[in-house]
């Protein structure tokens, strides 16, 4: 196990500062979105989980996710850390099932959910593709 090369009160404030909001993923996304001449609606905190970009007219809800904090399956960026195990594990674990009550619920609302990875965004041409795909089906 290695030790954190920060102080705990550096660790505190670097901390505070991850949004959960209009981050730079979010951005991206909703950028290509509306160049793509799709028209949302944000954060709609009447649906469940609220989702982070909805398109009404296709019943449609996109969450981006951080691949750390929601834990993307086999992503390089979805590391555990070593300090702090316990406490991790149990709020990432806690993220993953939250993020899939959510997609159930809307599910049952009869709405279709897609995520997008945060690291999906880094290549626009092939999140072009994933979001005009989410569009088609």
């Amino acid at each position: 196990m290695c030790a954190d090369i920060v102080t705990p009160e550096q660790r505190s404030v670097m901390m505070s500062k991850v949004r959960g909001k209009n981050t730079r993923p979010e951005m991206v996304v909703r950028s290509l979105c509306h160049q793509m001449g799709f028209r949302f609606r944000l954060h709609r905190r009447d649906l469940p989980g609220t989702p982070d970009v909805v398109f009404p007219k296709y019943r449609l809800c996109l969450f981006v996710h951080g691949c750390f904090w929601h834990q993307h399956p086999d992503c390089k960026y979805a590391h555990m850390p070593t300090s702090k195990v316990d406490f991790w594990q149990m709020k990432l674990t806690q993220n993953v099932e939250r993020d899939l009550r959510a997609q159930k619920a809307l599910g049952i609302m009869g709405w279709r959910v897609i995520t997008i990875w945060e690291c999906h965004t880094k290549n626009r041409d092939l999140l072009r593709l994933e979001i005009q795909e989410a569009f088609n089906t």
